[in-house]
């Protein structure tokens, strides 16, 4: 939802950029009036493969300020529509929110800002991370943690091979041709 906002955003200052040279004439193309390196670069800002760190301001001046970041981070974090990783971030958000400093929280928001699927199959050890992620002490602090979940409470034979994908869907032939344990 954030990379959705921030998109368009830009789209909102890109338009503002380019009505003056609109304003003039009914039907032009954008491309007459820009240069190609311009204009693909405007439209390289709304991809939504694009980030702006930073973008986030934060104001930890008063207790106020900060309590509202804190509570607006620990709903993000549990109201995601990913049952899992709503149980999963939103846990550790609660447990660590009130002690992270200002590198602390924008790490939170990098984490925040990833798309559900990807994140989960990150998390779980299914698929490697990107370096930018997997260098994210946020990421790896709610990694270790699920990775000790999952090696304490479930055999890893009953598990997936890391980087391979889990089967989708419960198998109740437990007989000659089904899996011996989980959905595997």
């Amino acid at each position: 939802m954030a990379n959705l906002r921030r998109a368009l955003l830009r789209l909102q200052q890109t338009l503002t950029l380019i009505s003056p040279i609109m304003a003039n004439q009914t039907s032009v193309t954008v491309s007459k009036h820009l240069p190609k390196t311009q204009f693909r670069q405007i439209l390289g800002s709304i991809s939504r493969f694009s980030s702006d760190r930073g973008s986030m301001n934060f104001d930890l001046s008063n207790e106020e300020s900060k309590r509202r970041l804190c509570n607006r981070l620990l709903y993000r974090s549990k109201q995601r529509g990913f049952l899992e990783l709503d149980l999963v971030l939103g846990n550790w958000v609660e447990e660590h929110i009130r002690t992270m400093d200002e590198t602390g929280i924008k790490a939170l928001v990098d984490v925040l800002d990833l798309e559900n699927p990807d994140l989960w199959k990150w998390l779980t050890g299914q698929e490697q991370p990107p370096e930018a992620v997997g260098s994210n002490p946020v990421f790896s602090a709610v990694q270790a943690k699920v990775m000790h979940n999952l090696n304490s409470h479930a055999a890893p034979e009953t598990r997936a091979m890391p980087g391979q994908p889990w089967v989708r869907g419960w198998d109740d032939r437990r007989g000659l041709d089904g899996p011996r344990f989980g959905n595997q």
